[in-house]
């Protein structure tokens, strides 16, 4: 790719591996959207970072700061002392892998600890079985529970209340109330219930096991990317081939892939051939045959054949590196809807702390009620708020709705914009290589009369044309291979820039190219003038061929529609949204192709600056716009719009400025692309409506308020609900699948 290009801010964009002054790795410790707010505000605080971006579910952060003022060990230092882990992103898989197992460890272990004090919760006059209940409840609670108390005083240290806070509240309240009236500080008969905050953490912890590996499924995505990395590589040195690891391969070096082989580098074939599986890059499930001088990914699989591979590009250059930095990239950027959650989630557990301290005045002032029903009603309150879901309710969405792109060779480089495009009201698209083919094919073959033969014609053009470089004699050329037609040999060659070829061949003298060379030679067009008045008319390009003084045919070139153009833009329209092609070729032209693939309307002949002159006057109407490109004079009017949509296979600077890039360019894959946008958008609507609702709902439950109609909650199935609140969001973002299978 480019290393400059244009940026939506106008600044330029680095392209190296790890860009200058950019940093993003992986934070364990994270408990809630509290914490992220946490962290993001204590990252905020030192004047050399611009950027500070926290996510949730993928665990991760990402910095923008002056790389002359603070390295990645002073940011590592400034997430430590905010009370939490930062790993490289490298160990940051191993770690997610080691968290789970320790949280389904510790989840057991409190289970087991819990299960003997609730069956014996009916003896409480037995002094063994109270004796051996308070040793299995300090066991938990200072033990599975302990992460609580830590992340509650990290969050206190920086002024600051996270869910730690809540449950080491609640856990406490009830461990040690029960602690106390054990040794009857309290007076006689007092009631104790280590149960409660013995249970309390199991279930909070069973809540914790169950979101993490939720959340293990929605990156799954980028774990398979992960995995793709060849190991080890075929080095042809001097003494023949030699086995070494992946890692020591450089450019320049040479490769031997077998069939069955991953390719280890990005490089060239130089020698040899096969078909090579791209799905994994593209998306593309057909195996994709490669010739000499043909490029490829590493990666990708050889599937057959033995190729010889010059590397061009290795470690973070290479095009799954990048591809692994745009899906990091994406789900670790915030999508606008998520500052409502942020918003929320800053004053969330104060107004918990001041409901349930409301809760326990109500019930023991107000209301006459016994001590240990306010105190047990005010714990539950406590318990049951989850600020966990609001977190989780963003970035959970946008990590599978991002992965499911991506199995469709649909990259996403910010999370931000999937919620953008599902807004999308118009989308303007280039004509050449976006709804084109973008290289001309010879479409028709027309001989002067009957007696000439076409397999004779196709033949004398191909000759004519083999040794010219113009792409309208390369596509001649691959029409009479496709036919099985080889150029013959010509002499006295000779090319005429702006006119044409003229060469001998068999006895004649041969002239191929356009009218002014068939008018300077003297040769009459008067026997194709009605059918070369009907392919102009199609806007298409004419080669005519004559031998010696008489013309004996004409070839018509055109650039092609792209199989599913027509398609993409009536899904489009159907979506509602309007098309607009815009093209810097002749009126003509432009109006034949937007009449066959349906777009509302076109602009031709228009100039680079004046693509996002289009853009600016759609958004001065107050509309969402995207643009869908692949050259370099498409870059300003992709940088302009909300959403640049780059053609895979088009140069990299559109790549570069895209914000989604279509790896198989199919116009298809947009509607794609809008889809997913508008399904994560619903999923992160959803997620965000059960987490206020469930907090809505179950803390007046929770505080005792329909008590009058028998209805009751304790503080350990209340500590259940909130653990499960959290499960329920991601479960219901993992859901977002379900799309794929309307592909």
């Amino acid at each position: 790719m480019s290393t400059e290009s244009f940026a939506k801010s106008g600044e330029p964009v680095s392209n190296t591996a790890e860009p200058d002054g950019e940093l993003t790795f992986g934070v364990r410790g994270l408990h809630c959207a509290s914490c992220v707010n946490t962290l993001e505000k204590k990252l905020l605080e030192h004047p050399a970072i611009t950027t500070a971006i926290v996510n949730l579910a993928a665990e991760t952060g990402f910095v923008r700061f002056d790389r002359h003022q603070l390295g990645s060990s002073d940011i590592f230092s400034i997430v430590q002392a905010a009370g939490y882990t930062p790993l490289e992103l490298n160990g940051a898989e191993t770690a997610q892998d080691d968290g789970l197992l320790s949280q389904r460890n510790w989840f057991i272990f409190s289970l087991l600890a819990s299960l003997p004090i609730m069956l014996t919760m009916g003896m409480h006059s037995n002094r063994a079985v109270m004796q051996f209940n308070l040793l299995l409840a300090t066991a938990v609670q200072f033990s599975a529970g302990l992460i609580f108390y830590r992340g509650a005083w990290s969050a206190l240290k920086n002024r600051s209340t996270n869910m730690d806070v809540l449950v080491a509240l609640g856990t406490s309240a009830a461990y040690f109330y029960s602690l106390a009236a054990y040794f009857g500080l309290l007076g006689p008969h007092r009631e104790v219930f280590f149960e409660t905050s013995a249970m309390l953490i199991a279930f909070i912890r069973l809540g914790k096991y169950l979101e993490a590996r939720a959340r293990g499924k929605a990156s799954e995505a980028l774990k398979k990317l992960l995995h793709l990395q060849a190991d080890k590589a075929r080095l042809i040195t001097e003494n023949g081939e030699e086995e070494v690891p992946a890692s020591v391969i450089r450019v320049g070096d040479v490769v031997l892939v077998r069939a069955g082989d991953i390719i280890p580098v990005d490089g060239e074939v130089l020698e040899g051939g096969g078909a090579v599986n791209e799905s994994m890059v593209t998306g593309e499930s057909l195996p994709v045959l490669k010739k000499p001088g043909d490029q490829v990914s590493g990666a990708t699989i050889s599937t057959n054949g033995v190729m010889r591979i010059r590397a061009t590009r290795i470690g973070e250059a290479t095009l799954l590196a990048q591809i692994i930095k745009m899906v990091r990239d994406a789900q670790g950027d915030k999508a606008p809807i998520q500052k409502f959650a942020d918003t929320v989630s800053a004053w969330f557990v104060p107004i918990v702390l001041l409901l349930s301290t409301v809760t326990f005045i109500y019930w023991y002032s107000i209301h006459s009620g016994n001590f240990l029903t306010a105190f047990r009603y005010a714990i539950t309150v406590l318990v049951i708020a989850c600020p966990c879901a609001m977190g989780l309710a963003t970035p959970t969405a946008i990590m599978v709705g991002s992965g499911i792109a991506l199995g469709r060779g649909i990259l996403v480089k910010k999370g931000s914009v999937l919620e953008t495009i599902s807004r999308l009201n118009v989308l303007l698209l280039d004509k050449t290589g976006t709804l084109t083919k973008g290289t001309p094919e010879m479409t028709d073959l027309v001989p002067v009369a009957r007696s000439v033969d076409p397999t004779k014609l196709l033949e004398c053009l191909a000759t004519a044309e083999a040794y010219s470089t113009h792409p309208l004699a390369q596509a001649a050329l691959d029409a009479a291979r496709e036919a099985g037609i080889e150029p013959g040999r010509a002499e006295a060659f000779e090319e005429r820039g702006g006119f044409g070829v003229t060469c001998s061949y068999e006895g004649f003298q041969l002239a191929v190219g356009n009218e002014r060379l068939m008018t300077e030679l003297g040769i009459p067009l008067t026997p194709l003038v009605k059918k070369v008045a009907e392919l102009t008319a199609a806007g298409k390009s004419l080669v005519y061929v004559a031998a010696g003084n008489a013309l004996v045919g004409v070839a018509a070139f055109a650039d092609t529609i792209k199989p599913g153009s027509a398609k993409a833009v009536a899904e489009l329209r159907r979506m509602g949204i309007t098309t607009c092609m815009i093209t810097g070729d002749h009126a003509d032209v432009a109006a034949i192709v937007a009449k066959q693939v349906g777009v509302d309307t076109f602009e031709a002949e228009v100039m680079p600056d004046r693509k996002r002159d289009v853009v600016k006057e759609y958004q001065n109407r107050g509309m969402i716009v995207g643009m869908v490109g692949d050259g370099i004079n498409d870059a300003p009017a992709l940088a302009q719009a909300q959403i640049g949509i780059a053609i895979g296979a088009g140069t990299d600077v559109a790549k570069e400025t895209g914000d989604i890039v279509l790896m198989r360019s199919d116009l298809m894959d947009a509607v794609r692309a809008i889809a997913i946008g508008r399904a994560t958008l619903t999923k992160i609507k959803q997620n965000l409506f059960w987490a206020l609702f469930y907090n809505i709902l179950g803390i007046p439950v929770a505080a005792g308020l329909l008590s009058g109609y028998g209805i009751h909650l304790k503080p350990e199935y209340a500590g259940l609900a909130m653990a499960f609140s959290s499960v329920s969001v991601v479960v219901n973002s993992l859901f977002l699948k379900r799309i794929e299978k309307t592909f």
